[in-house]
């Protein structure tokens, strides 16, 4: 196994243990009181009072897709020369020049 497989199994299992740990805490008051001394206070706001209270709003996650590369093969197509009239020259904007000095 290389570094990068460890490291992911390591974060997926740390990620892992904490949900399970903060479960735990919101399925035991008595250990959620051992380890937050304010636990009790209506102005205690950690992750396990937002797992117990069910507020935590769980989404499943977008859909991934992967567009496969697309290669078209088109025929050699010649283009044909168009011959097109510059804007500026009608769109007269010669004819608010300023004032000619005489």
């Amino acid at each position: 196994m290389n570094r990068s497989t460890i490291v992911r199994a390591f974060v997926a299992a740390a990620t892992a243990a904490a949900f399970l740990w903060t479960l735990a805490l919101a399925a035991s008051p008595q250990l959620h009181e051992r380890i937050h001394s304010d636990a009790n206070r209506p102005g205690h706001s950690c992750a396990v009072t937002i797992v117990s209270a069910g507020k935590l709003n769980h989404a499943p996650p977008g859909l991934v897709t992967v567009a496969a590369p697309l290669v078209y093969f088109l025929p050699n197509v010649e283009l044909i020369p168009a011959s097109v009239q510059p804007l500026f020259l009608t769109a007269a904007i010669f004819e608010h020049a300023p004032p000619a000095l005489i």
